[in-house]
């Protein structure tokens, strides 16, 4: 008896879903479009995740090559390029998330306390703009401005009484140009999601606060930072799950042989051994060991915001 009350409960779960669905067609099959993308260009690739455990053969094909277990994780753990290539992507991404994630943060408190609405829109499509613009816009950019004969930085230094630099011909300088480029493109559209948050916050709070006599900067730190404190975290965990994502396409196009030292990253590493290489288990290899830090990141940051705070992806 009790089965059949849960059973008929379970059906008239479905049928009350499948009305709503009905109800409301438009919505799930604008949500059907993302979906298919997903699987087809996410999802179904995974299955040719096995050549990192094969002799990938293109005769063969993936069922029929021969299985060979960890022989490419150990060749890419055992090379003396490793741990270099390691370190670049490492720090890469560690300097891009120390510099790229506050200053969105810290642009978005900004403009919230901008008071003139005209001043307010233009800061914002100034500083939202360059995110439109193509990577391959980005790189032509910094080619010409840092050129080491007719760039702006370099006559700039000239004026000074400063010798040329060729910037990018130094390792030295790969990251610093590569982050602070980057920056400077997403820091307005990435400030809009915090916006949005910190128009959400509660009036009355800051009205509290201004009668209990505090500054606008106390204002900031004591209501506008706790109020979008969820949407931080939630956004930090993403980005935290992108961790091994140096952006493969800049890197590859900012690349030269002078200073691969500190510009060969483990995505322009798979891209040279497998699409130019042909080495298709190898960088298979690669591929994955990248993908299982980056979830695995992903779970022990979400774990830790969990455990300390209210908020996390699940």
């Amino acid at each position: 008896m009790p089965n059949t009350i849960k059973s008929t409960k379970r059906i008239n779960a479905y049928k009350l879903l499948l009305k709503r669905m009905s109800n409301r067609y438009e919505l799930y099959l604008m949500l059907a479009i993302p979906l298919i993308w997903y699987i087809t260009f996410k999802y179904f690739p995974i299955y040719g995740v096995q050549i990192a455990f094969k002799e990938f053969s293109v005769t063969k094909g993936i069922w029929g090559s021969d299985w060979i277990g960890l022989k490419y994780f150990n060749r890419f753990f055992s090379s003396y390029y490793f741990w270099e290539i390691m370190w670049n992507t490492v720090s890469l991404s560690l300097y891009s998330l120390l510099a790229g994630f506050p200053i969105p943060i810290g642009l978005a408190l900004l403009i919230n306390e901008i008071q003139n609405k005209s001043f307010k829109k233009w800061v914002q499509n100034v500083t939202y703009i360059p995110h439109f613009l193509s990577v391959v816009v980005i790189v032509g950019m910094i080619k010409i401005f840092f050129d080491p004969n007719n760039g702006i930085i370099n006559s700039v230094r000239g004026l000074l009484g400063f010798e040329s630099i060729h910037f990018l011909q130094k390792a030295s300088w790969f990251q610093t140009i590569f982050v602070s480029s980057d920056v400077w493109q997403h820091m307005g559209w990435s400030s809009i999601i915090y916006i949005a948050a910190l128009s959400a916050v509660d009036p009355t709070l800051y009205e509290a606060a201004r009668m209990d006599g505090a500054s606008r900067f106390k204002r900031i730190i004591h209501v506008s930072i706790p109020g979008i404190m969820p949407t931080i975290i939630i956004l930090f965990i993403l980005q935290m799950g992108h961790m091994m994502d140096a952006g493969f396409e800049k890197v590859l196009l900012m690349q030269n042989p002078l200073n691969t030292e500190k510009s060969e990253i483990i995505g322009t590493y798979v891209y040279r051994m497998g699409i130019q290489g042909g080495e298709f288990s190898f960088t298979a290899a690669v591929g994955l060991f990248n993908s299982v830090i980056d979830f695995t990141l992903l779970l022990m940051i979400n774990s830790f915001a969990r455990r300390k705070t209210e908020s996390s992806l699940w």
